[in-house]
């Protein structure tokens, strides 16, 4: 697959990393399946699925079954990257999961961080 290095990486690799991130500064998996969830209108089922399946993160964000339509209210610095400002619409969706799992763990408030 052409992109980023990243783009072939599976979900079921990435996600335990997000839950121990968040899991460090006293949030839950719950949450961070929540935040998954909210991001990309997967269930609980499908999120399970998928990292069953082991699919990478390009199959992961294409199969997504409703890309939140309120996820462009997600703005800030990501690994030094602003994340509005990212062009590719996969690195973008990467960078908004990673930057609410690490609101979470900053303990932001769930409904501020689904922008509620």
């Amino acid at each position: 697959m052409a992109g980023h290095p990243v783009f072939s990486m599976t979900m079921a690799k990435v996600y335990p990393l997000l839950v121990q991130k968040a899991e460090r500064k006293g949030r839950t998996k719950a949450e961070v399946d929540e935040v998954i969830c909210w991001l990309t209108g997967y269930d609980a089922d499908g999120l399970q699925s998928q990292l069953d399946k082991e699919v990478d993160l390009a199959t992961f964000y294409a199969e997504a079954p409703c890309m939140n339509p309120n996820r462009d209210l997600i703005k800030g610095v990501i690994c030094g990257i602003r994340v509005e400002n990212i062009e590719d619409p996969l690195m973008k969706s990467i960078r908004q999961l990673d930057k609410l799992v690490d609101e979470l763990a900053k303990g932001k408030a769930m409904d501020k961080i689904l922008r509620k």
